[in-house]
């Protein structure tokens, strides 16, 4: 609760930030510190909950798993080779060794499919559960802070529309050699 209220915090900060910005005159643009829009988003990455830097973990624990899964299907091929092999030497059983390899073979096969199968649906439901957390998250934390982003750039766009509209009602009663003080006294 505290990352999220400290996330909030500084997403307030950089709101304030950008209303309280220098504008540069007759534009839609204003002047900001760069080095404190970046230190401010820096602490915000540091302020993220524990969920995002999950998503790391989970990905290098997949990439463990389907490492050990690759290592367990190698050994039990090598382990089959091994003991088909030894059958062979012996010249009675040759029929059934061959028989008995491609059993182990296909069993082997069919174990590591299956573990395969259990890693990829294990990885799967935690990266389906990160992303709905981080859907979340988004909808939580972005979410808000886009839509006061533009709410503040409305005000600033209409404020400087109206702004701009004076300026050219000054110039044209100014064109029409009206001045005005004339014109505030009628």
């Amino acid at each position: 609760m505290e990352e999220t209220t400290k996330v909030l915090d500084l997403l307030d900060e950089l709101e304030d930030i950008l209303e309280e910005a220098q504008k540069v005159p007759l534009t839609n643009k204003i002047i900001l510190e760069n080095q404190l829009i970046f230190s401010i988003i820096k602490d915000i990455r540091l302020a993220l909950p524990d969920d995002i830097q999950q998503a790391k973990w989970i990905r290098d624990e997949r990439d463990r798993i389907l490492a050990d899964a690759k290592n367990e299907y190698e050994r039990i091929i090598k382990e089959a080779k091994k003991q088909a092999e030894y059958l062979i030497e012996t010249d009675d059983i040759t029929k059934k060794a061959k028989q008995l390899s491609a059993e182990l073979i296909q069993d082997a096969e069919m174990n590591s499919r299956l573990l395969k199968m259990k890693t990829y649906d294990y990885v799967d439901k935690m990266l389906y559960d990160m992303q709905e957390k981080m859907d979340e998250l988004s909808m939580k934390y972005l979410g808000e802070m886009f839509t006061n982003l533009e709410s503040t750039f409305n005000i600033i766009s209409d404020t400087l529309n109206t702004n701009r509209e004076e300026i050219k009602s000054l110039a044209m009663k100014t064109q029409n050699g009206v001045s005005v003080e004339e014109n505030s006294v009628r």
